[in-house]
């Protein structure tokens, strides 16, 4: 069965993940496969080293944005040429467990209910990895209330239920969260899982991780409203549609300390 892997590109020249995130997919255990990925307007040397490894492979296909269009511009500028059956998300600086297609595949095919499947998740920065994340196997309407209950670049689709969404809504309010503003949008039609296996390994750097500006909180707010009102979580999911903005407001230490009390993500400690 033929996937397609889609993934946008804006300025990874100096990412030191970049070349081990490219080597995942083209030496997955599943070959037969097609790499789609969108330089959005870089303005470094992103394109170049693209385009080196296309001369070396054939499934690579490169397509470029003029200008920066946003992640929503550029995936739904992949799905326009993907011709895979199945469609997986992968981010460029990010990778992947060498099966991690294979055993996604093989639960689409056991699942056929499953429209939309993510994979738990590896925290990861240029020390290794420091953390995981964890899932619902199962995603019900509620589990979009706190955080999305998938990771972006470890999803899945099913072509048809993709195109069926429209793919990415591409709008100002969504540049920062088109993944969340999709997964709510495919809920309302059909069905999701995450596999229980840790096949996605997630760039985050632990010691300095960005606060979200203001702006995109807002933004976020405005998809968490229209998708909750599809899902029927209103009115009681009012406190978590602006949630955004009151996390904004926590002090940074105040804000750490909460995140390492969340169940759903938990730091690895070195036995060192």
């Amino acid at each position: 069965m033929k996937v397609s892997v889609i993934s946008g590109a804006y300025n990874i020249g100096s990412c030191f993940s970049f070349d081990r995130s490219m080597r995942s997919i083209l030496e997955q255990t599943h070959a037969e496969l097609e790499f789609i990925i969108c330089d959005d307007g870089s303005t470094d040397n992103t394109w170049e080293l693209l385009s080196e490894y296309a001369k070396s492979d054939e499934r690579i296909r490169l397509i470029k944005n003029d200008q920066n269009k946003g992640l929503a511009y550029s995936l739904n500028r992949c799905i326009e040429l993907a011709s895979g059956e199945l469609i997986a998300r992968h981010d460029c600086d990010d990778y992947s467990a060498p099966d991690r297609l294979e055993r996604q595949i093989e639960y689409m095919k056991e699942h056929p209910e499953i429209s939309l499947l993510g994979t738990q998740v590896y925290l990861f920065d240029e020390n290794g990895v420091w953390g995981k994340e964890k899932f619902p196997e199962s995603v019900e309407n509620r589990d979009f209330l706190f955080v999305s209950p998938y990771q972006h670049g470890s999803v899945m689709f099913r072509r048809e239920a993709l195109l069926k969404a429209g793919g990415y809504r591409v709008a100002k309010e969504t540049r920062r969260c088109e993944d969340y503003d999709l997964f709510m949008s495919m809920q309302t039609f059909s069905r999701g899982a995450n596999m229980q296996e840790y096949l996605y390994y997630f760039c985050e750097n632990k010691s300095a991780r960005k606060r979200r500006k203001y702006r995109y909180r807002i933004d976020e707010m405005k998809v968490r409203f229209k998708g909750f009102k599809k899902l029927s979580l209103m009115p009681r999911g009012f406190f978590y549609a602006i949630k955004p903005l009151i996390v904004g407001l926590i002090p940074s230490p105040i804000l750490e300390g909460l995140k390492k009390k969340r169940k759903r993500r938990e730091e690895i400690k070195s036995d060192e």
